[in-house]
């Protein structure tokens, strides 16, 4: 890095995140006076209003501007989709661990302006509303979470249309579909027409956005004194008075024209995830190229300038959450992720300069934002994974890998064109989309060991006493696993229909109620079509459920199936006994349960195949349901950091796991539990039907010295061909060892800076929650391959 990089880098991770009320005061103001317009148009005024009056904010000595708030690491707030309240500000404001300071100017503002407009108001109070008690009561008991309850939709990544086409080619391509309309033979013309006005709207206010940058850059320059900067200020002025009104014309236009895209995205709504630039590699290189040709662009100015783009999003921390999540849950990371490699459009290797330049700035870089991945097809060659496979070795936890052949695969089971499929990738942790076509919304995860606990309770909570689900029977009744197995698909099929029916519902009230005008500009085929992005304009419209505790509802399974109707050397009775006291007094039953049970993870056929089953239950009974927008239901197995939560909504279950304790995550096998190392583990993961998800997340721990040498490089990239070879979606692994991580907590401050990876993101051990902590370091330290 030079001097400028080194510099930015140093104050983006020294600038303290704090919430900033300039969203929540503009946008409660704009609703105040807003007139009687459609819900779409009205959405794009406010949209335009925000994009008029926000600070505009450019940094000392930095090339690519913009920022959410008006500052870095300033957050925005979104009242009208969930507004906090004073004791959530009071909460994030005093939490030891990822705080935001909230000022008391800015608890003032909430309290006398922003709470009483929107308390009762909010997309949030109005989804509450709405859902069933049974919806509810599931809900509070830790069955499933609701991401739009906390965010808006909008979980999708760019492609590469805004390399080609300016906001004035947009707007073209808005006021001929205009022209077009049938008001005599379509009844929804009008509909259409409101739609159409609203990205008109949105797509002209991008475009004032920028020039209000590029005004404020031709201010600074008029003042500055150092010759240099000033003529940078000077060619910043020019970049935002040309993109994103027209499409760029050489390198820096291409991150700057992007860049105001993504605030744009994440100022109109706080979409869950953050949007992403997708194969910006791809994107980049023509520009990247052509400015070598002409001379006009070396590669170190290449390199300076997304060293300067990765800044950005680090000053952007995720729009926190409120109500007993912000007290739980906590990060700083947005989910924005970069790929990298993969296929081009014709099936051919994706990977060019521009690719190991991207590798270069991760690995100089080394921020928690944005996230990165490889895209490996068998078409790359081993040069650029092993590159990746040098960055990983460092431990910081990027970036991961994902199988870009299987990925095609799952867009291509799901109906995607073959040309859709090869340009899409992942997004967020792992989840697989068309880019810059889809809408693929995350709609919550879903607790598979708990259903199995209100089996083993005849659907009685006996965390709350209540009964939850449905009586599927006494288990002292059932004469085999099968009766057993049976009960648990009827309670999942029970849970399911509430979840996805108040997703549904919710789906609805976004469509109807929150329109995102700017993002669907943004996505095929919401211009053709006349429809917003929340009402099924997309070309392709996916709804995820994710499963949760695949590894630990598989050694429960395998545990009861094994002692209790095989060996019969456990009774029902004696294991629920041992259940319900916390195993305190049954240490007995918790050791055979442990030890002299087939776990998931040892590339043993008894496990591996109770897992088979209950991966093949959860896919039958969420593949293909409807949505509202015209298209279905998938499943993808991550759980974020969700694991933890359901594990605390759980009590002792029958893998040996004590109460409380978390859930194994994502398709990892449970935390100990992989005794033959990791090649078993990728023969165990990989006997499920990965090009079935949208996406599995699968984490591997080793200790530094195993990735020693060329020799550790060569083997980290064979495992990782060798699970792709066998149909893996994406693994990802953590280069660490216990001790160290046993050290950080005992003396934080002296490991400030130590990254690992958590699930689908990395994040500083010292920041995590000391149950998160403990997960980390009791993931089995491989340390032999």
């Amino acid at each position: 890095m030079n001097k400028r990089v080194t510099m930015l880098r140093q104050r983006s991770l020294e600038a303290e995140a704090y919430i900033s009320a300039e969203r929540a005061e503009l946008i409660t103001e704009f609703y105040r006076s807003a007139g009687n317009t459609s819900l779409p148009v009205q959405r794009a005024l406010a949209f335009k209003y925000l994009l008029e009056h926000k600070e505009i904010c450019i940094n000392e000595d930095e090339l690519i501007v913009g920022e959410r708030g008006p500052a870095p690491k300033a957050t925005y707030t979104y009242p009208e989709l969930c507004c906090h309240s004073l004791k959530d500000l009071d909460i994030l404001n005093s939490r030891p661990k990822i705080s935001f300071k909230v000022t008391p100017e800015v608890r003032q503002a909430y309290e006398e302006r922003i709470i009483p407009f929107w308390q009762g108001n909010s997309m949030r109070d109005m989804i509450f509303a709405e859902m069933s008690e049974e919806w509810k009561t599931s809900y509070d008991a830790g069955i499933f979470t609701e991401f739009m309850e906390q965010r808006a939709p909008g979980h999708t990544v760019l492609d590469d249309k805004i390399y080609r086409l300016g906001f004035q080619d947009f707007i073209a391509k808005i006021d001929a579909h205009l022209n077009k309309l049938d008001y005599f033979n379509d009844a929804e013309a009008y509909y259409k027409q409101e739609q159409l006005k609203a990205m008109r709207i949105s797509a002209e206010a991008i475009i004032r956005f920028a020039e209000r940058h590029a005004e404020k850059a031709q201010e600074l320059a008029q003042v500055e004194t150092d010759r240099i900067r000033k003529a940078e200020l000077e060619r910043i002025a020019e970049v935002c008075s040309y993109v994103p009104a027209h499409a760029p014309r050489n390198f820096w236009e291409a991150l700057q024209a992007y860049w105001f895209v993504h605030l744009g995205v994440i100022t109109e709504l706080n979409t869950w995830d953050a949007f992403s630039p997708g194969r910006l590699d791809q994107h980049l290189y023509p520009f990247y190229k052509k400015g070598l040709d002409e001379g006009t662009l070396i590669e170190e100015q290449a390199r300076e300038l997304l060293q300067c783009f990765w800044v950005k999003f680090n000053n952007q921390p995720a729009p926190p959450k409120v109500g007993v999540t912000a007290a739980e849950s906590g990060t700083y990371t947005d989910f924005a992720n970069i790929n990298s490699g993969g296929l081009k459009a014709d099936g051919s290797d994706g990977v060019n300069d521009v690719t190991y330049l991207v590798l270069d700035v991760i690995d100089e870089m080394r921020l928690l934002q944005p996230s990165s991945n490889i895209q490996l097809s068998k078409k790359n060659p081993d040069r650029f994974l092993k590159r990746a496979a040098r960055i990983i070795r460092k431990g910081w936890g990027q970036p991961s890998v994902f199988n870009a052949d299987t990925v095609v695969e799952e867009l291509l089971r799901q109906g995607k064109l073959i040309e859709d499929a090869r340009q899409g990738g992942t997004s967020g942790c792992v989840e697989t989309g068309a880019f810059g076509k889809e809408s693929y919304i995350l709609t919550g995860y879903f607790n598979l060991p708990k259903v199995f606990e209100l089996v083993l309770h005849n659907g009685l909570d006996p965390k709350t006493g209540r009964q939850l689900g449905l009586e599927t029977g006494d288990p002292r009744s059932f004469e085999s696993f099968n009766e057993l197995f049976e009960a648990f698909k009827k309670q999942l099929h029970y849970f399911m229909d509430i979840k996805v029916k108040g997703s549904n519902i919710i789906e609805r009230l976004y469509a109807t109620y929150m329109p995102s005008p700017f993002l669907s500009l943004l996505i095929d085929d919401c211009i053709a079509k006349g429809k917003d992005y929340n009402d099924g304009g997309a070309r392709y419209n996916t709804n995820y459920v994710q499963g949760v505790g695949l590894g630990s509802l598989t050694d429960t399974l395998s545990g009861v199936k094994y002692h209790i109707f095989e060996q019969k050397n456990l009774a029902i009775d004696q294991l629920l006994d041992a259940l319900s006291a916390n195993f305190s007094g049954h240490e007995a039953v918790r050791q055979l349960l442990m030890n002299k049970t087939p776990h998931f993870g040892n590339d043993h056929d008894y496990a591996d195949e109770v897992m088979v089953d209950i991966f093949n239950t959860y896919y039958s009974e969420v593949n293909d349901r409807p949505n509202t927008k015209g298209g279905v239901y998938r499943i993808n197995m991550l759980p974020t950091t969700c694991h933890v939560y359901f594990g605390s909504v759980i009590g002792a279950s029958a893998e040996g796991r004590k109460a409380w304790e978390p859930l194994s995550e994502g398709i990892s096998p449970v935390q100990g539990m992989d005794l033959l190392g990791p090649t078993a583990v990728i023969k165990s993961a990989s006997k499920l039907d990965h090009a079935r998800t949208g996406g599995t997340l699968l984490n591997l721990k080793f200790t530094p010295q195993v990735l020693e040498g060329e020799e550790g490089i060569d083997k980290l990239a064979h495992l990782v061909r060798s699970y792709f070879k066998l149909g893996g979606h994406h693994i990802q692994f953590n280069v660490v060892s216990a001790k160290i991580l046993r050290a950080a907590q005992a003396e934080p401050k002296k490991y400030r800076d130590l990254i690992v990876r958590v699930a689908g993101y990395s994040d500083y051990f010292c920041d995590l929650s000391e149950a998160l902590q403990e997960e980390i370091i009791t993931r089995t330290e491989h340390t032999t391959f």
